[in-house]
């Protein structure tokens, strides 16, 4: 008979048992994994953390997104400010009679909703850039190319 039955445990320990309440040598070594786990996440992080500080966000914008602020800034700023919009949004010699609002906002008119509903067709070049900009003043929408250019690393509107 080749079947022999596992020796008990008990007889490799020397025949000792641990007592009721007390933990075997064991327990030790099921702290392994826990430890290692927690190594691992921690060398995940520290990868996580070189990244971020190697890489940061804002360098993962488009020079497309940029463009499409400067639209909405342009935008928003044309429903605070009318036809005339800070220099923060517009180009040095922007005429508001070229405005991508001229027609639509009366001059001295402020308050009203613009919303910019539709960005397409964008294309950059060097430091000016051109978009097909679907807007809408109170409630009546319009479609134009609008023309923008980088001033000071800052996209702004200029007609």
């Amino acid at each position: 008979m080749s079947d022999q039955q596992p020796a008990d445990s008990s007889a490799d320990k020397g025949g000792e048992t641990p007592a009721d309440g007390q933990e075997s040598d064991d327990s030790t070594r099921s702290m392994v994994p826990f430890i290692v786990a927690a190594a691992i996440a921690a060398i995940v992080l520290a990868v996580i953390v070189i990244s971020e500080l190697v890489s940061p966000v804002e360098k993962n914008v488009t020079e497309a997104d940029r463009v499409a602020a400067a639209v909405r800034d342009f935008g928003d700023a044309s429903s605070r400010y009318g036809l005339v919009p800070p220099k923060e949004a517009a180009c040095p010699d922007f005429d508001p009679k070229r405005s991508p609002m001229a027609g639509r906002l009366d001059e001295g008119e402020t308050g009203k909703a613009i919303e910019i509903t539709k960005l397409e067709d964008m294309k950059v070049e060097g430091d000016s850039a051109t978009a097909t900009v679907t807007s809408k003043v109170d409630g009546d929408e319009a479609t134009g190319t609008w023309q923008l250019r980088r001033v000071d690393n800052e996209w702004l509107v200029c007609h």
